[in-house]
């Protein structure tokens, strides 16, 4: 059994950051949320997007190739990605029969896209064409 009360133990985060004031700074809670309308599945991404949600990624790439629609990631409220959000875009690349497609990344995501080359396999875009459920 694990220990909560250490930081070290697997799935704890370790102890919270402090501002100046001593009160406690959290991150971004992540989430995934996938939405499958008629002609196509997005995937909403927000917060901090690392190896903590790693199983809700996981999930989200079954639902997604599942419904057999082309699939969008909508990444504006994304305030932090790691490597495992790259994981995340990379295989959905790789496995989805058509160019997934990246709505409104911030600049952090572009960044981390770029240097990997994992924009390659994918098609960035400024702006949400909006969503047909």
């Amino acid at each position: 059994m694990q220990d909560a009360s250490n930081p070290t133990a697997r799935g704890t985060r370790p102890a919270v950051a402090r501002d100046d004031d001593g009160a406690p700074e959290f991150g971004d809670p992540a989430s995934v949320h996938v939405i499958v309308g008629s002609t196509r599945a997005r995937v909403v991404l927000s917060g901090e997007i690392d190896a903590d949600i790693g199983a809700e990624l996981g999930e989200a790439v079954a639902h997604a190739e599942k419904s057999g629609l082309p699939v969008e990631i909508d990444a504006h409220h994304v305030t932090f990605m790691d490597s495992s959000g790259v994981a995340f875009l990379a295989r959905l690349a790789s496995r989805s029969p058509e160019k997934v497609r990246v709505l409104r990344a911030p600049p952090t995501v572009r960044f981390l896209l770029e240097v990997t080359r994992i924009g390659d396999l994918l098609e960035i875009v400024d702006d949400d064409p909006g969503f047909d459920e």
